[in-house]
């Protein structure tokens, strides 16, 4: 008999796994006898866990980590034909590396999937979401893979991304459409899109994410998740790279419960040979630290769209989901006031959008260059998506100069968004302006005229984070009359993930959503 048949049945009113921490999660809490073993382990019992939850299961013996692997891998099976979520399958490795039972770690034995941009495993293709790339094997470990298994994360495959992660949806012509779970005719957002709907799905509680432009945090807000941007520096890029797009673009997680988010943090952080930007450290441990109330906050209202003199507004739904979160912070013993000057009267806004042209596109320039080299041939138009291409020849033209100006624009924003922050604990605003776009609208495989505006509008309240360095998370408080999710976003003091976290915390325990699920 396999250890995952020893034993008797599971007491479901006993032992709670979800109780370790101040954040408690609305999903039921699970529990078992005490030295009891389990037959086998239900689907319904796998996705009412979250990671800890479910490291917490495999460390006190209940189940072992080859059982809760097998219960990801069973789910993703079901529900990945539907919502293309998962695009690279690595289940045979991922099974080895359980077959001697649990590895060690925080979070050992916890089923986890990397997205498929901008990190490494040895020995497996990282295709960036573009055709070009299709073939690409990684010959080494990125920093943060090394952490994630060293955390006891198994790997078993990756997640989609738009092409090279230039849009905030998950559609490519290399992989195809990722379906919202909520709706499927809808858009998880992007670029961790693929993310987003594995962990809404319930295939695994959490996953990994990146976030040059908001693409943490919009997926996270159109798939009903906590998604968190660190700041700049807390995650490493190597070992090829201290930063990532000049240090637009930052790495951490999308979550169901918001201490799997700390737990994920603590693994992960830190910084590796080459660290320039380090940002201070809240807490011993965020897993301990997080815990702790936030105190009365001083939170600044941010309601206008970034690009309001060219028209753009914020969807009602939006501003419905700004007003109801406002609220519960208010009743939770914050202040909340609007911010004045609205903080788009502060910001130098073409200066913002050129900065971001210029370092994304001569990232995506460099990018292609090396593998041109690679493969021995010049890249054709074939080869790329249309706004992809469009932004390869725009980035060819850019200037040193261009360049200078861009990471200067990046300082200007960033010292304007830190005093600001001396008078307030952090900015309250929609995560995005709309609420979750049907697929095809901000595909990259369109005419630029078309794409641009809806490109403009979906990351209007959080690229700005991007540009600063400073941290800002996606909170799920709303859903609307369409039973769409929407979001919204807090940002906070460089380096203080911590008053972030404690404030999710506080707001997850008010108003739980883990218990709310999407109909797959």
């Amino acid at each position: 008999m396999s250890e995952e048949n020893e034993g008797g049945g599971r007491n479901i009113a006993r032992r709670t796994f979800l109780q370790a921490s101040g954040s408690v999660m609305g999903a039921a809490a699970i529990g078992f006898p005490s030295g009891a073993r389990a037959r086998s382990l239900t689907h319904d019992e796998f996705t009412a866990l979250d990671a800890v939850g479910l490291a917490a299961l495999i460390r006190q013996g209940e189940v072992s980590a080859a059982e809760v692997l097998e219960a990801a891998i069973t789910r993703a099976e079901a529900v990945n034909p539907v919502i293309n979520a998962i695009v690279l399958k690595h289940y045979d490795r991922a099974r080895k590396a359980v077959a001697g039972g649990a590895p060690t770690g925080a979070l050992a034995g916890v089923p986890w999937l990397l997205k498929d941009l901008g990190t490494h495993l040895k020995g497996t293709i990282t295709t960036g979401g573009s055709a070009f790339f299709r073939d690409a094997v990684s010959g080494y470990d990125s920093t943060i893979v090394e952490r994630y298994r060293q955390g006891g994360l198994v790997i078993f495959g990756k997640t989609a991304t738009p092409e090279f992660g230039q849009t905030a949806t998950t559609e490519s012509r290399l992989w195809g459409l990722t379906r919202n779970p909520w709706n499927l005719e809808h858009s998880t957002g992007g670029s961790s899109g693929g993310a987003a709907a594995a962990v809404a799905a319930g295939i695994v509680p959490a996953a990994h994410a990146s976030d040059g432009g908001g693409s943490i945090r919009i997926p996270a807000s159109n798939c009903g998740l906590f998604g968190l941007k660190t700041s700049r520096g807390r995650n490493p890029h190597g070992p090829g790279a201290t930063e990532g797009w000049m240090g637009l673009s930052v790495q951490h997680a999308i979550t169901r419960s918001v201490r799997d988010s700390a737990a994920i943090l603590d693994i992960s952080q830190g910084p590796e040979p080459g660290s320039r930007v380090v940002p201070p450290v809240g807490a011993a441990t965020y897993t301990a630290g997080h815990r702790e109330p936030p105190g009365k906050l001083r939170i600044a209202l941010w309601d206008t769209n970034i690009y309001g003199n060219y028209g753009m507004t914020v969807h009602p739904d939006c501003l419905a989901a700004l007003t109801k979160t406002a609220k519960l912070c208010e009743t939770l013993g914050h202040v909340v006031e609007p911010m004045a000057p609205a903080l788009p009267a502060l910001l130098p806004i073409i200066e913002m959008g050129m900065a971001m042209s210029a370092v994304t596109g001569t990232g995506l320039l460099v990018m292609i260059r090396d593998r041109e080299k690679v493969l021995g041939r010049p890249v054709t138009e074939a080869d790329l998506e249309t706004i992809n291409w469009r932004n390869l020849h725009e980035a060819g033209k850019r200037t040193a100069e261009d360049l200078y100006r861009a990471r200067a624009t990046m300082d200007r924003i960033a010292i304007i968004l830190d005093e600001l922050l001396t008078r307030y604990d952090a900015i309250l605003s929609p995560t995005t302006a709309v609420p979750p776009p049907k697929l095809g609208e901000l595909s990259l495989d369109q005419p630029y005229e078309k794409y641009m505006p809806a490109a403009m509008n979906a990351s209007a309240f959080t690229s700005v984070f991007n540009l600063s360095g400073h941290p800002a998370m996606s909170v799920p408080l709303h859903w609307n009359q369409a039973g769409l999710p929407i979001g919204t976003q807090f940002a906070g003091r460089f380096g203080d993930e911590l008053t972030l976290l404690r404030l999710a915390a506080q707001l997850e325990a008010a108003s739980p959503w883990a218990a709310r699920r999407p109909k797959l």
